[in-house]
């Protein structure tokens, strides 16, 4: 049978480091996924997630196991992103105002980049993922937490207000707060939450490489096997502004940030 994490942590408590890599290999995708919804750049989320994961190991002998693991380590996560000073996220946040700006300009009804069905296919699929993450960057980041906490990790607000070290009451405030921002916006503004705006992922394609929001030839979210573009609309009763958040698939943490972890803590030796 297969240890739990929980049984996991005791033996690594005890000296296994076998079970302490086994922890690591089991949480670090979460903490990453996390950090990337949090932070929007992948450099960003990559340096938070090392940071973490650290901090999870050398803090491992505190774990009192009176909640899940993956509570604890969402919490350890939270605690260091909501004041993780990002390279990159700090220049793309904005108001939603001007992020509405930005949304109306620069459409075209044609790809000047790229005519190859292939590029195209990723480069939207990039636009929608950038845009609809980079969106979240308007929300102040106790708001953008508790947004990604319950809309897309699905945590209810028990948990959420653990995790958040925060009343369920206080947990549920922020969220409608949070939620009504998002919904109103994407309803306003995106073409896959409300088919009658007339903004679309692939008329954006041109404008926000010029811009260099979109590098084409370094996409940080396109390289999933299904596009999540395509997943929106087929998420039966789900609302659409969840289901744009929801339908992108979980992202492996990249292989370098484990053999940095092992290196920083001899987990290989």
């Amino acid at each position: 049978m297969k240890d739990t994490l929980e049984i996991l942590v005791k033996k690594a408590n005890s000296g296994d480091r076998k079970a302490l890599e086994s922890v690591v290999l089991n949480i670090k995708d979460n903490v990453y996924n996390l950090s990337l919804k949090m932070l929007l750049y992948p450099e960003d989320a990559e340096d938070a997630t090392q940071e973490i994961l650290i901090k999870v190991i050398t803090h491992l002998s505190t774990f009192n196991h009176k909640s899940k693991l993956m509570t604890w380590v969402y919490r350890v996560a939270t605690n260091y992103l909501l004041t993780y000073k990002g390279k990159r996220n700090k220049e793309f946040a904005m108001p939603f105002d001007d992020y509405a700006d930005l949304i109306d300009t620069g459409h075209s009804d044609t790809v000047r980049y790229s005519t190859n069905e292939g590029e195209l296919f990723l480069l939207e699929e990039e636009v929608k993922v950038s845009c609809t993450q980079g969106l979240l960057l308007c929300l102040n980041v106790v708001d953008r937490m508790v947004y990604i906490l319950s809309e897309i990790l699905e945590f209810n607000s028990v948990e959420g207000a653990e995790i958040m070290s925060i009343t369920s009451e206080n947990f549920r405030k922020k969220l409608s707060r949070s939620r009504a921002k998002i919904r109103n916006f994407l309803n306003h503004k995106c073409g896959l939450a409300n088919p009658k705006n007339p903004c679309r992922c692939n008329k954006k394609i041109d404008f926000l490489i010029d811009q260099k929001i979109v590098n084409p030839k370094d996409l940080r979210f396109a390289g999933f096997s299904q596009r999540s573009i395509d997943l929106v609309g087929k998420l039966g009763e789900l609302e659409k502004s969840v289901a744009i958040y929801r339908s992108v698939p979980q992202a492996e943490a990249p292989v370098s940030l484990y053999k940095n972890i092992q290196k920083t803590l001899a987990l290989d030796s």
